[in-house]
């Protein structure tokens, strides 16, 4: 067990056991891990760069999908290298204090992911429902405020988490069993009550997933209403074309998640907990490692950008 602060019963550090019951395979797990990671610094930064150097990207659909690659980096890169150096150097030990900076920032961050989707979401919405309109509506400095906005509701609401964990005691050892620090995953350590916790987590959920979901499932029915309305198959075609990417990237960010959430909450006891945790690392890879390959795939202007950066970098032509 830790060293105890006699006062207040928290201790110094804290020790992430990793995978419970899969400790000998870790380096065979790590090796997927490291591929994914590799795969979302390399896919999310070359977006990145793409859409600022391109000048035909310099639109509002751009923007946000430059705002959740960068969501997308910090997230992954914020769990992953410290549950590699678990795996591969046997690395458990993390002081208290960074284990609840590493909380705060990963479910954060989490909820800043959620809203840039919810962003995109009505983007497409203004696009296809007000196409005249849609370069007055969506300005810069709207687009900036909408994402400065989503970023402090997403802190706001997690602050909370971190005082909530911190003023519980702590004297059930300082033994994590998982890979990074999760909410609930350092509450259940205590043996204080932490039914506060648990309440204001699924509070949050409901007030940053539920909102979301809710806004983007309007912004769809919104859309389908006005793409069913086109006279032209082909119009149709082409409008519902331009969502069909951000479509994916909601599929893979909330399939894993709404998972994640009812199997925790209806499977606990018959799943085991080694799957628990592979799971919620799988929920947190997933969208990084997928979405710059799905919007790679699925939207011609990032394609042709690609393309242009190549041919252009291969031969030795500056860019604009």
């Amino acid at each position: 067990m830790s060293e105890l602060n006699s006062s207040s019963l928290t201790p110094k550090f804290l020790l992430l056991n990793g995978i419970p019951g899969l400790e000998a395979a870790h380096i065979w797990i790590s090796l997927p891990f490291c591929f994914m990671y590799v795969t979302a610094v390399v896919g999310n930064c070359g977006l990145i760069y793409l859409i600022s150097h391109e000048e035909a990207l310099h639109r509002p659909m751009y923007y946000f999908l430059a705002l959740l690659s960068f969501t997308d980096v910090t997230l992954c890169t914020t769990t992953v290298p410290n549950m590699l150096c678990i795996f591969w150097f046997n690395l458990k030990e993390i002081d208290f204090n960074a284990c609840l900076a590493q909380m705060f920032f990963v479910h954060m961050l989490t909820g800043m992911e959620s809203g840039v989707l919810m962003l995109m979401a009505l983007d497409r919405y203004v696009a296809i429902c007000y196409p005249l309109r849609y370069s007055t509506i969506l300005t810069n400095p709207v687009i900036a405020k909408a994402g400065l906005a989503t970023l402090l509701r997403s802190v706001a609401l997690i602050m909370p988490f971190t005082f909530l964990t911190k003023r519980l005691p702590y004297c059930r050892g300082n033994f994590i069993p998982h890979t990074y620090c999760d909410h609930m995953s350092v509450a259940k350590m205590s043996c204080g009550n932490f039914k506060v916790n648990a309440i204001y987590g699924l509070l949050t959920a409901l007030l940053i997933g539920g909102f979301d979901m809710f806004c983007i499932s309007v912004s769809y029915t919104m859309i389908l209403r006005a793409v069913v309305s086109l006279s032209s198959a082909d119009a149709r075609h082409k409008a519902f074309s331009t969502c069909t990417a951000h479509i994916c990237a909601i599929v893979i960010t909330y399939v894993p998640a709404l998972f994640t959430i009812f199997t925790h909450r209806f499977g606990g006891r018959n799943i085991p907990h080694h799957v628990h945790i592979i799971i919620a690392n799988l929920y947190l890879m997933f969208p990084p490692t997928l979405n710059p390959i799905v919007y790679g795939v699925k939207t011609k202007q990032i394609r042709e950008g690609v393309i242009k950066l190549f041919f252009k970098e291969k031969d030795g032509f500056p860019m604009k």
